[in-house]
């Protein structure tokens, strides 16, 4: 007679978890975070500066629901019934609270001067591309959340009377840059041995 210990399957190794982590398509979430950008942006252009705070603040609240439910179409599927359960998913989502728990300091910040909204949302909400970088290992992540923070943190001082308008756009900017590049590495995954044969190819001309 067999065991359930024989029965069990033995768990996979973190290793393992993290490579299966990194094979994903990773797209539903920045294509999520560019039309969520874009919508703001584009309110904050024709609408007035009231509109422009709601837009902010539903906007950024719902890339999440919007990248589940655009997961649906990329093959990543969040929440899917046979999706395996994954130590870095944890991680992840552990990155992602940690985020919105910081927006403690920017609310209080925010009601005196909603002004500073664009800013604070601009660049918190990119911080969890640091610990998505390292797990996937791959510096895409990094570019990502430098570049925003830089870029926002700069239009922000530059630009004082486009804040609600430029700020967006710039992080739409680095998203489109950021989806390429995620494309790209994803299409190389699927096809490794095209690589070299599409170098030496290259290399003819």
């Amino acid at each position: 007679m067999i065991s359930n210990k024989e029965n069990a399957v033995a768990p996979r190794t973190l290793e393992a978890q993290r490579e299966e982590f990194s094979r994903r398509r990773g797209l539903a979430m920045p294509l999520a975070g560019t039309l969520a950008w874009a919508g703001i942006g584009l309110v904050g252009w024709l609408g007035t500066p009231f509109q422009a705070v709601m837009a902010l603040y539903l906007g950024t609240g719902a890339i999440f629901y919007l990248g589940a439910f655009l997961s649906r179409w990329t093959g990543e599927n969040f929440f899917a019934k046979n999706r395996p359960k994954n130590e870095f998913d944890r991680l992840f989502i552990s990155a992602v609270v940690m985020c919105l728990l910081i927006f403690a300091i920017a609310l209080p910040w925010a009601a005196r001067d909603y002004q500073s909204l664009p800013l604070s949302f601009g660049v918190l909400a990119g911080l969890m591309w640091l610990p998505y970088s390292w797990i996937i290992q791959h510096w895409v992540g990094v570019f990502h959340a430098l570049a925003r923070s830089v870029l926002v943190l700069g239009a922000w001082y530059a630009f004082p009377a486009q804040r609600f308008v430029l700020i967006p756009a710039l992080i739409v900017a680095v998203y489109l840059v950021t989806i390429w590049v995620m494309e790209r590495r994803w299409q190389q995954a699927q096809h490794p041995a095209q690589i070299p044969s599409q170098a030496r190819a290259a290399a003819q001309f």
